[in-house]
């Protein structure tokens, strides 16, 4: 794909995502207007349709597998690997009733921001600890009210699509709170549209799968490195069984 044709579909796609998200925004308002669910359940499905419907504008080449692993009704830590910021609608897929945690700034931004405000997604400052340990407490609040959380453990996006090191605090609240973690797999997302980039790079087959989720069952809290690593290693084997 040439540059002059790469730009062209990226101006195509990034205004078909604005246009989604501007014709949303009054749609998602009168439905949290409405949502009296303390953790307004219905407005964050309604955020996630509009991940989904994104996707389908982006990526014709979606393959999304182990949707078997997710029990209906259970809370999950949700762990992800990142490799771009398009990463976050296609978590939009799994089937369950969920939280972001995501950085601060996103919160700032106009409509996405004003979104993600709505839905009551967690933000939290990587330069500020005491920022990270509300975000926390507030992740456990929602894990012991029955409500998933995602997480991207590695704490940015990947430049190479290798996974980086994991945070641990994440695997310590869901020992903490009695939660399987699940894992999650992205591919191809950096390659279509690599990190601090605005053009979109060529087609690829972009990949989501859902790993069996891992028990925490008899582990302690201080174990949390232990686990992280654990899941870590199952992820990286399976993002190598997927480009294999």
């Amino acid at each position: 794909m040439t540059r002059i044709l790469r730009l062209a579909h990226s101006l195509w796609v990034w205004g078909v995502t604005f246009l989604l998200i501007t014709s949303w925004l009054p749609a998602m308002a009168l439905v949290r207007l409405f949502d009296r669910d303390p953790l307004v359940r219905r407005t964050s499905r309604f955020f996630r349709l509009l991940g989904r419907m994104i996707v389908h504008a982006q990526f014709p080449d979606l393959t999304v597998s182990g949707l078997e692993n997710i029990l209906p009704g259970q809370t999950y830590l949700v762990v992800s690997n990142h490799q771009s910021s398009i990463d976050v609608p296609l978590i939009s897929f799994l089937p369950v009733d969920s939280k972001f945690l995501g950085k601060d700034v996103l919160f700032r931004l106009p409509l996405i921001g004003w979104m993600m405000r709505m839905s009551k997604d967690v933000p939290v400052s990587r330069k500020d600890t005491r920022s990270a340990a509300r975000a926390l407490m507030h992740c456990a609040k929602l894990l012991r009210a029955g409500c998933s959380v995602v997480v991207f453990p590695e704490g940015t996006r990947s430049l190479d699509g290798d996974l980086l090191p994991f945070s641990d605090p994440p695997f310590q609240v869901a020992i903490r709170e009695g939660v399987p973690v699940l894992p999650v797999i992205l591919d191809g997302t950096g390659a279509y549209l690599p990190r601090h980039a605005f053009l979109f790079g060529h087609r690829c087959p972009i990949h989501l799968r859902i790993l069996p989720p891992v028990s925490v069952e008899g582990r302690n809290p201080k174990a949390a490195a232990e686990l992280s690593e654990e899941v870590r290693s199952r992820m990286a084997s399976n993002l190598a069984s997927i480009r294999a």
